[in-house]
């Protein structure tokens, strides 16, 4: 059979963590943050603590990326501290929600923009089928072998951070004075919301969805250069890049815009641009497309890997574990993600939708696989470890806790999003049962 061949560096391998986790939260999201939270250094603080979340949660991943450099990742990471189901369920639902609905919330905002530059914004009814475009257009291209999306992670990913280091640069050296004014003065910048530890978990979930992504690196271990040091180091560099421009990010977007006028836009990157330059709005439109467009084609390529090992370990179907024997992909796990993706574009359709239905139960599982680290410290003490984790515990915990904090919180502030995740989870466990359990018995 064909095995996933080795070719990814450090840089490129680090530019997929950057890439998966740039996409269109740190454009769209600032709005959802803001209208929950209300004054300009609770959203700060915000986006500071998805940053503690992201790095702490990379600093603990990198341990088990240092013991398990195979292909899989968090995938092997659940199934060797807690066994076959909980492995099975995480790559289920990583399959069936994290991934397919990232990649449909994505497509859509790529699709949003792209009618904007085209005179066409605002006309919704060419949204969808170019979204649906944008999918089966990048699953085909990824289909033919990892260094296109090698390709494609490095290109678009040093354009997004092209693309927020000018909106950086411009909140720092055109500042709007009218900005800070109408803060000083707004009821809605200076009024706290009436249940803070309720609006701090709301807008929790477009920060979330904003710094998700970077533990991609991990599921290209099979296809990686020296693995065990490579992945811990791209997890952790790209958790840190990405934490320092997501912040640097919002101070400039409140240099630029009133508190409240962010909470009221969709486009915040383009209005605030726009405070700057009349074409802000055009320019950053196709920034938006293009960022979007790298980050569903990294994701097209990464998580099918996933599926592949489970294919491989007997815990998913057979055909997932083919590998093209030209293209060396995963051809048969990337075709299935792509058109569940397309299920779930149509079957949710906005923005979003998509993203509460993601971020619940991405995060749950997020929360679990960091719970493995206090697993394999007693079940595996003297393992090969090419890095361990600093501030051990104290790292883990605190990852655990947040992730912990914001998922309580959401199960009641968006019971619907919840519940479908967890049907999603249900259905899982009957196919596992129903085709899966004989398997992993004999």
């Amino acid at each position: 059979m064909s095995e996933l061949r080795r070719s990814l560096s450090l840089y490129s391998l680090t530019m997929i963590a950057i890439g998966c986790t740039i996409g269109s939260g740190i454009f769209r999201t600032p709005g959802n943050v803001a209208v929950q939270v209300h004054l300009p250094e609770y959203v700060i603080a915000l986006w500071v603590l998805g940053g503690v979340v992201a790095l702490a949660g990379a600093l603990t991943f990198a341990e088990m990326g240092g013991m398990f450099p195979g292909a899989g990742g968090l995938y092997v990471y659940l199934r060797e501290a807690y066994g076959d189901v909980i492995g099975f369920l995480y790559g289920w639902f990583i399959l069936f929600c994290s991934t397919a609905g990232a990649i449909a919330a994505l497509a859509l905002v790529c699709s949003e923009h792209l009618c904007y530059l085209y005179g066409s914004g605002g006309d919704s009814k060419w949204e969808l089928p170019l979204a649906a475009g944008i999918i089966i257009f990048l699953t085909t291209v990824n289909l033919f072998g990892v260094k296109i999306g090698e390709w494609i992670a490095n290109i678009f990913g040093g354009a997004k951070l092209v693309g927020l280091a000018l909106i950086i640069g411009a909140g720092w050296f055109f500042a709007n004075p009218q900005a800070a004014a109408v803060n000083a003065t707004s009821s809605f910048a200076n009024t706290q919301p009436d249940n803070l530890m309720s609006a701090f978990a709301l807008g929790f979930i477009g920060v979330l969805w904003s710094f998700g992504g970077w533990q991609h690196a991990s599921y290209m271990a099979g296809e990686t250069i020296n693995p065990q040091r490579t992945v811990p180091r791209a997890m952790i560099i790209g958790a840190i890049v990405i934490t320092l421009v997501y912040v640097l990010a919002n101070m400039a977007y409140m240099r630029l815009l009133p508190v409240e006028q962010i909470a009221n836009s969709k486009t915040v990157a383009a209005d605030a641009l726009n405070t700057v330059t009349p074409w802000g709005g055009t320019l950053m439109a196709f920034l938006i497309a293009l960022s979007t467009f790298g980050s569903i084609g990294i994701y097209a390529m990464t998580s099918p890997r996933m599926y592949y090992a489970m294919a491989k370990d007997g815990v998913f179907f057979a055909k997932l574990a083919e590998i093209h024997p030209k293209w060396r992909t995963p051809v048969w796990a990337m075709l299935i993600q792509s058109g569940w993706a397309l299920f779930l574009l149509f079957f949710w359709g906005t923005f979003n939708d998509l993203i509460e239905y993601v971020t619940f139960l991405d995060w749950i599982g997020l929360m679990l696989v960091g719970t493995t680290i206090f697993v394999f410290r007693k079940k595996r003490p003297n393992a090969e470890r090419s890095y361990r984790t600093t501030l051990y515990p104290f790292t883990p915990i605190v990852f655990v806790g947040i992730c912990a904090w914001f998922v309580c919180f959401n199960i009641v502030g968006s019971w619907e999003k919840a519940l479908a995740g967890l049907v999603v989870v249900v259905a899982g466990l009957l196919a596992y049962w129903l085709f899966f359990q004989k398997k992993t018995r004999e």
